[in-house]
């Protein structure tokens, strides 16, 4: 984060900290609670609970059970280690705040990385941490790297890649830029013989908040551009280069070195989501849980947590706040096992938005999704009426019904959508913090959907299937040893992307794409979890994915349209 280059004030201190021991409720969000974030840690979970770190006084903690509602946890470093009097000795005079730490799982315990700086100084150090869980508590393990002057790459910002048996730890910032470095997965530290390789900027240039990952055969370098920790007029911004070695060279779309200005912008400010930084990457039931924090427009420029969404295509990550593509959808209760519905099938101004005995005919139960940015949508009945789900009188209080009315293309017309960690949806009107349920846990048809308080219950989560001839923006995957394909159906000339499920990596030699007439129209190399069909330029109809091993092979049905 660019409060830790020789530019930043100390006001940009007094910011982050107010805002860290501060619940911002002030406009509406779907992200609950503790939620008063900056430089969001790599979400991990452990048993049914999810845990990330961030930068403040003693290393906080938030932990959730579903991705939405955060809550405060011990702190990870409640006394100081000594070996930072010595390697960064102005760090006692700054309040024990150590800065963007990382977690991550390896050798049977985790590992809890963070940094111990000053402002305006490149003496720097990070540190590292054990556990047996997120929850602790944490035994300090020493110095990983330091930093002395702004030659060297500023020991900051740490992130950690493992990779099967190796790990990697990316770190660095304005001063001689980003640098990649193996760690030896039996104590955490730099591995013998490994020194810090530089992979992107340099030069007192703005780069920082890396985060490397790998999908495939590639891996991905994220780091954020622009400057932090200005509330509102902060410029953070995302961008991204790939490799086919975790120590690069990274090259952007057009084929520029990281290293010489290169770099694709992923993410940057858009509407209330104001300078978004410091990805982290959570993998959980076939999605992709992107954490990143971003200042809140609504809310005075406070920093708080977000949690995206990250796909693949063509071999290239994209970032979006986007968790379904824009179609026609049934939408099911996870309690009632019932559709949205609207109640009398006429679909004219004034009906109710109810939940009906599911049906895949029924026109009133199918919606038409319109994407009005940053996750938010407009809902559509698919009726001739076109009357858009709406709040009734714009109201924000607990109880407020739901109805078809003519679109207005207002607040109380637009849902934000967001994919919680058993899959399911919640659904949250742009207009209030207030989320859409089946009021009272009701199982019977007819009862009027409405907006209440997010509590968890069942009645407030949802489904959202593909109706005839639309796709979803990623097809859930029920367990780890399942396959989808996504989207599907799909344009003749777009292409999909086939999933493999954790426990099916490895499993395959190579995908063919088979037409009607049984011929291979496309062949590929299995490629890591997600492997990726574009611009197939095919005939529309029917195709089988094959997917071929030593002694098996699995088909799955894909539609070009």
């Amino acid at each position: 984060m660019s409060h830790k280059h020789f530019f930043n004030t100390l006001l940009s201190v007094s910011l982050i900290l107010t805002t860290l021991v501060h619940v911002h409720t002030a406009s509406a969000q779907l992200l609950k609670g503790s939620i008063g974030i900056h430089d969001p840690s790599t979400i991990v979970k452990s048993g049914s609970t999810y845990w990330i770190f961030m930068t403040g006084s003693k290393i906080p903690s938030r932990y959730s059970t579903d991705l939405i509602t955060w809550t405060d946890a011990s702190v990870a470093m409640p006394t100081r280690p000594s070996w930072i009097d010595t390697a960064v000795p102005n760090f006692k005079n700054n309040n024990d705040t150590y800065w963007a730490p990382d977690i991550a799982y390896f050798g049977g315990k985790y590992y809890l990385y963070y940094s111990c700086s000053t402002f305006g100084s490149p003496v720097s150090a990070i540190g590292v941490a054990t556990a047996s869980t997120p929850a602790g508590p944490w035994t300090d393990q020493g110095m990983v790297v330091q930093s002395q002057t702004t030659s060297n790459f500023n020991a900051i910002d740490p992130s950690i890649l493992v990779d099967g048996s190796n790990v990697y730890m990316a770190y660095g910032s304005w001063s001689a830029g980003i640098a990649v470095v193996q760690l030896d997965p039996s104590t955490g530290k730099v591995k013998s013989g490994s020194t810090p390789v530089r992979v992107a900027g340099g030069s007192g240039a703005d780069w920082e908040g890396a985060c490397l990952i790998k999908e495939g055969s590639y891996y991905y370098l994220f780091v954020n551009r622009g400057s932090c920790c200005n509330g509102t007029s902060s410029t953070y911004y995302i961008v991204v280069g790939r490799s086919t070695s975790p120590t690069g060279p990274f090259v952007d779309k057009n084929g520029t070195d990281l290293k010489s200005g290169g770099g694709s912008t992923m993410l940057s400010s858009s509407g209330r989501f104001i300078g978004p930084g410091h990805v982290g990457l959570l993998r959980q039931a076939g999605s992709n849980f992107v954490s990143i924090h971003f200042y809140d427009g609504n809310d005075n420029g406070a920093p708080k947590l977000d949690i995206i969404n990250m796909g693949f295509s063509s071999n290239w990550p994209f970032l979006t706040r986007d968790w379904i593509a824009a179609g026609t959808y049934t939408i099911k209760n996870i309690n009632s096992g019932m559709n949205w519905d609207a109640w009398g099938c006429t679909g004219v101004t004034g009906q109710a938005v109810a939940q009906g005995t599911a049906s895949s005919s029924l026109t009133c139960q199918k919606w038409i999704f319109t994407t009005t940015g940053n996750g938010a949508y407009q809902i559509k009945t698919a009726m001739s009426t076109g009357n858009v789900v709406d709040i009734i009188n714009c109201g924000s209080a607990n109880g407020t019904k739901l109805q078809l009315y003519s679109a207005l293309n207002n607040d109380c017309q637009k849902f934000r959508v967001f994919r919680t960690a058993d899959g399911s949806h919640v659904f949250n009107p742009v207009n209030s913090e207030k989320v859409v349920e089946v009021p009272g846990a009701a199982t019977t048809a007819g009862t009027q959907l409405g907006l209440w308080d997010y509590n968890g219950c069942a009645c407030q989560k949802w489904t959202i299937t593909a109706a005839s001839g639309s796709r979803l923006a990623f097809d859930e995957m029920n367990s780890d040893n399942e396959i989808s394909v996504y989207p599907n159906p799909t344009a003749r000339n777009r292409g999909f992307s086939v999933v493999l499920g954790e426990k099916e990596v490895g499993m395959y030699n190579c995908i063919n794409l088979i037409d009607s007439k049984g011929s291979i129209a496309r062949s590929k190399k299995i490629e890591g979890r997600t492997n990726t069909f574009s611009e197939l330029n095919l005939a529309s109809g029917l195709y089988i994915i094959q997917l071929v091993s030593e002694t098996k092979v699995v088909t799955r049905k894909v539609v070009l349209e």
